[in-house]
Parts: structure tokens; C-alpha cells; sequence
């Protein structure tokens, strides 16, 4: 057996009650299934959802501030998008200014399904508002924000 000092049982039992980051996780995951299953009939998912509306601007954005919006990095934001733009829902377009830069546009095939989606999204929303035990979103909605703040996603230095 090793030498690796024993940490007790209930550290982890105070590490599973206490823990932000796991609980955030898990309630991030929670909602996101179940706006999943709201959103199947669309053939589209949350992420895919969410994604899409970060596209609804006035002027196409290049990766990057969609990248950061949805705290993704290029690679996953690259693999996310196959999906969109293999049924035609998304198009990714050279940018005239950078050649070497993309931007990337909902189509009027991706506006269709992303318009038939905020219904559902907005009453699936509603319901799980109304189902908050401290009866107020917003105050969550700014400790989330806040929490997601780009400064607080940098590990900080030791």
C-alpha cells in the first residue's frame, strides 16, 4: 500500500456539497439535456441553438468573437459548426478584408430553423424560471455572468 497520506471521507463529502465548479457543472448539464430534448424535434440541440443565435448580428462575425462568446476555443468552435453548415444552416465565408480570416453567417435555411427554435427555447425558459427555488433568475443569471466573465477564465498566476 503507499505511503500517500489517507484524506477523509468527509473531506470529499464537504468537497461534493460545497464545490462551485462541480455544481455549476452538473446544473450546466441538467439544462442543457433538457433543452436538448425540448429542441430534438428541430434536429437541432442547445449548443447548436446557441450557436446559431451568437450569429444573429447585423454584420457576420469572424471566429474569434463567437469563439469567445460561447467560451469555446477555435478548434471546438471549427468542430461545431460542421454540423450547421453540412445541413446548410450556417456558411462560412472567406472575410474580403482578410483573406485568411472566415465569417460566418446563419443562411435563410438556418434563420428558418432558428426562428421555429426561440418559441420552444423562450417557453422552456420560462419553465425552468418558474421553477428556481429562490424564485429569482436574474440575480442567478448575474452570478453566472459574473462567474463568466473573461478576466475569471485565465488561471491565475501561482
Amino acid at each position: 500500500m503507499s505511503n500517500q497520506p489517507m484524506i477523509p471521507y468527509s473531506t470529499t463529502i464537504h468537497v461534493k456539497d460545497t464545490c462551485l465548479c462541480l455544481h455549476a457543472q452538473r446544473a450546466a448539464r441538467v439544462l442543457a439535456r433538457r433543452f436538448d430534448v425540448a429542441l430534438k424535434s428541430l434536429g437541432l440541440t442547445n449548443q447548436q441553438f446557441s450557436l446559431m443565435m451568437s450569429l444573429n448580428r447585423p454584420k457576420p462575425p469572424s471566429m474569434a468573437p463567437v469563439a469567445r462568446l460561447l467560451a469555446m476555443d477555435r478548434t471546438t468552435l471549427t468542430a461545431a459548426l460542421k454540423p450547421l453548415t453540412s445541413r446548410g444552416w450556417v456558411a462560412v465565408d472567406p472575410d474580403p478584408e482578410d483573406r485568411r480570416g472566415k465569417l460566418l453567417k446563419l443562411t435563410s435555411a438556418g434563420m428558418a430553423v432558428l426562428s421555429a427554435a426561440l418559441p420552444i427555447w423562450t417557453d422552456t425558459h420560462r419553465e425552468i424560471e418558474a421553477e428556481l427555488s429562490s424564485g429569482n433568475p436574474d440575480s442567478l443569471r448575474r452570478d453566472l455572468l459574473e462567474l463568466g466573465a473573461p478576466e475569471l477564465t485565465r488561471p491565475r498566476a501561482a
